[in-house]
């Protein structure tokens, strides 16, 4: 198993009612069609509007959701994030359902269990994003 130093929460920057699969798909699919072209999804773990997780890749694996992190971390991601009413850029915007907020926290005190020493972060504490739109790091320090 890899050394897990850090869990990393995302937001997908998108709509609140993406599926897991149109994560997967837009991470790994064709460039020619508009997706990323990765090998790997970005998030070990993504839950969507209804508070479903699903793990997109085993926790042995490395994801590609944090550049220069990846190596020691788990990434998980919820589907929102922005505000899809307004104009491009799409504002940041904490828009989890209480579904979701459940089912995050739910995840993170298992993960922090499997993974004690593991402290949980904001993407935007390494990123110059407002991902995941609201502070992660905060929130959860309780656990």
């Amino acid at each position: 198993m890899r050394k897990i130093e850090k869990i990393i929460i995302h937001c997908s920057a998108g709509n609140q009612k993406a599926k897991a699969a149109d994560i997967v798909y837009f991470h790994t699919g064709p460039k020619e069609k508009g997706c990323l072209g990765w090998k790997t999804p970005g998030y070990h773990y993504f839950i969507e509007e209804d508070g479903t997780v699903v793990q997109l890749v085993a926790l042995d694996r490395v994801s590609n959701g944090c550049k220069g992190h990846n190596a020691t971390a788990i990434n998980v991601c919820y589907a929102g994030g922005v505000d899809l009413s307004k104009p491009r850029p799409y504002p940041p915007v904490d828009n989890r359902t209480p579904a979701q907020k459940a089912a995050l926290r739910n995840l993170l005190v298992t993960l922090r269990r499997q993974f004690p020493g593991a402290e949980i972060h904001s993407h935007s504490d390494f990123a110059n994003k407002a991902c995941p739109s609201f502070d992660a790091t905060a929130e959860y320090s309780d656990i």
